[in-house]
This record gives structure tokens, C-alpha cells and sequence, in this order.
């Protein structure tokens, strides 16, 4: 199997396992602000590695758990959504590049904090 096939598989599922979140599921833990960044399926198809990127510290425990308690409802529903023989089963992980990258803007700005540029200073 290639890996665009692989790739378009997985944006897919990243797509579709999203959108059964926000629209068919209706746990009172999932709220706030949240994304699905990416989905990591494996070349067999039988594993899909969902990264969900979650804005507030305080939601992120509640989120993960119903997710990972709605699993099966959500794996069915994408079988369902993108006929396919095997749906994958899900693994869902947080997601730490944003607050990284909040992180870094805010090391960035220590070191320069009037952000000028090198031709500025010279």
C-alpha cells in the first residue's frame, strides 16, 4: 500500500472522527475548545492514532476520558461513514504542539521583546 493512500486514509479519518465528535456526541466532558490535529493510521488499516489538541489545562482529563469511553460508538460511526471492511481501532492521545508553540512565541519574545530585526539593530 502507498504511502498517499495511507495519507489520504488518514486525513480522512482525521476528518470524519471530528465531525462525530462535535456532531453525535453529547457527553457533558467534552467541551471547551478542542481540535482534532491529526490522525496517524497504521499501513495495515487495523490501528488509527488520533492526536486531539486541547486549549485549556482543566478539560483536558475530562475530554480524554469520555473520548476514550466513546471509542467504540466513534469507530463505529466512522465504519459507517467511510464503508470501509475494517474500521480501525481508535487510540486517542493529547495533542502538545500548540502549547509548545505558545511556549516558544513566549521564549522568542524574552529574547527580543521589541521584535526587531537584525537590520533594525545595526
Amino acid at each position: 500500500m502507498s504511502y498517499q493512500r495511507i495519507d489520504r486514509i488518514s486525513e480522512e479519518v482525521r476528518r470524519e472522527v471530528d465531525a462525530i465528535i462535535r456532531d453525535q456526541l453529547h457527553d457533558p466532558r467534552i467541551k471547551g475548545t478542542f481540535s482534532v490535529t491529526r490522525a496517524d493510521v497504521t499501513r495495515d488499516l487495523r490501528y488509527a492514532k488520533i492526536h486531539v489538541s486541547i486549549l485549556e489545562e482543566e478539560d483536558r482529563a475530562p475530554l480524554m476520558a469520555a473520548l476514550k469511553s466513546a471509542a467504540g460508538f466513534i469507530r463505529h460511526e466512522l465504519g459507517r461513514r467511510m464503508i470501509i471492511r475494517y474500521a480501525p481501532e481508535l487510540l486517542f492521545e493529547v495533542d502538545h504542539n500548540i502549547e509548545y508553540g505558545v511556549h516558544i512565541a513566549a521564549v522568542l519574545r524574552q529574547v527580543n521583546p521589541e521584535g526587531e530585526t537584525h537590520d533594525e539593530r545595526e
